[in-house]
């Protein structure tokens, strides 16, 4: 990636669609313009243009298109917008066209993102929220994605950062200047303080009970209990497609089989596993190896058995339900009775499902972390601010840790040490993007 190279891509789905947007950042973004429609339109102003190929002149399609010059853009640069028909063929057409312009190529995954970080339009972690906005499935992901972009943990980090510098320099000066008469006495204990203070609020966000995190990812409920319990047609009931293979004999589920659930605005997966039973064959005992295994870290385990049936030890939470009852099985001691054959019950077990997610996922809504990498960032910061502010920690030592610690939170909001960082956070992102 070279900031001088003019890119471009599709910045809207692919496939069939009403209208496609194609995008081109960078200093010949205006040629491009200009190459295809014979104009630049007035700055920000949608203008109605046949798109031609500047080569042949064949007239491609008929659409809007915007320039938004250097630097009120998203990426800092010129900026042009073709904004087409979504047909396969106009686009194709478009993004061939370009490709033979002089001095434009394709865009890769996240590199207008990344040039708007570069040019200090966005933050880091308002470049995550982003990715995080562009990956939610729930109206939770959404709502918390949208927090962090418009500000989030990016602007508490800086925040904290510009007192640790408030800090540093009153170390700093103590250090440099300790027989200047116009210093004032105290300033080491005057940057203590701030080092203190800004330990016990960091400590008190990484204290918080609910992660962010977790909602990002969603609770994970898994299905467990014996053969031919009716975990796998309760699966499809709930997919309302045939996810798994049902069949009347013992074993068929080995695959731990997921779907992805939308409870009430949180993100769920819920995962079908093999059924639990004494067997000697060794594929089937691998597969309820990793049954068990993937109920011991789930959030919850719907328990599938016959009546009197009781689950195995598992760490998780556990919800038995009793399958069957169009065939005049009785509840029991279940805490569930349904048909996953006739979906008898199957609302009231989800309906006790999206208020079990909202309970647990609700308050990671609120959550400042989202990201392991923050949290990892976060923890550092706090153990240098509380080796900075340790009583009889020299002078130089104070200002070090304090350095380190300023560093740890400015990795967080992109401010220092994010090259080896930017590769792995923008690759995930989708091409137009």
């Amino acid at each position: 990636m070279q900031a001088n190279e003019t890119i471009f891509a599709l910045s809207s789905a692919p496939g069939r669609a009403g209208v496609a947007v194609v995008r081109v950042s960078g200093p010949r973004a205006a040629r491009a313009l200009e190459a295809l429609t014979g104009r630049v339109p007035s700055a920000r102003r949608a203008t109605l243009a046949d798109i031609r190929d500047p080569v042949s002149r064949e007239t491609l399609d008929r659409g809007l298109i915007l320039f938004f010059p250097a630097p009120q853009s998203v990426t800092g640069e010129d900026v042009a917008e073709l904004h087409i028909h979504g047909g396969r063929a106009s686009v194709s057409g478009v993004l061939a066209a370009l490709e033979n312009i002089e001095g434009l190529r394709p865009a890769e995954p996240g590199e207008f993102t990344r040039r708007a970080f570069e040019a200090g339009k966005m933050d880091l972690a308002q470049t995550e929220a982003l990715a995080d906005l562009l990956d939610a499935e729930t109206a939770a992901q959404r709502r918390q994605a949208l927090r962090h972009l418009e500000g989030g943990i990016g602007a508490r980090a800086e925040d904290w950062r510009l007192r640790l510098i408030e800090a540093l320099a009153l170390a700093e000066a103590e250090i440099d200047f300790p027989d200047e008469g116009d210093v004032p006495a105290g300033l080491m204990s005057r940057a203590a303080k701030i080092a203190g203070e800004l330990a016990a609020e960091i400590g008190a966000v990484l204290d918080e009970p609910s992660s962010g995190e977790r909602l990002r990812d969603g609770a994970v409920i898994v299905i467990a209990g014996p053969p031919n319990a009716g975990k796998s047609s309760f699966l499809n009931r709930v997919a309302r497609r045939d996810v798994a293979i049902v069949s009347p004999h013992a074993g068929t589920t080995r695959d731990m089989l997921e779907v992805a659930l939308d409870l009430g605005g949180y993100p769920a997966t819920l995962i079908d596993t093999a059924g639990v039973r004494e067997t000697a064959d060794p594929v089937e005992q691998e597969a309820l190896r990793r049954a068990e295994a993937r109920a011991g870290r789930a959030d919850l385990v719907l328990w599938f058995a016959e009546e009197g049936a009781p689950p195995p030890r598992i760490d998780a939470p556990v919800w038995r339900v009793r399958n069957k009852i169009d065939a005049g099985g009785a509840a029991g001691d279940a805490d569930f009775a349904i048909s996953a054959l006739t979906g008898e019950g199957v609302d009231r077990l989800l309906a006790a499902l999206g208020a079990w997610v909202t309970a647990e996922l609700a308050p990671a809504e609120s959550a400042l972390i989202t990201r392991a990498r923050h949290r990892a960032a976060l923890t550092e910061a706090c153990a240098h601010l509380i080796a900075s502010s340790a009583s009889g920690a020299p002078p130089e030592i104070m200002a070090e840790e304090l350095r380190l610690s300023a560093r740890a939170l400015g990795r967080i909001s992109g401010r220092v040490d994010v090259e080896d960082l930017l590769d792995a956070i923008f690759s995930s992102f989708c091409i137009g993007k």
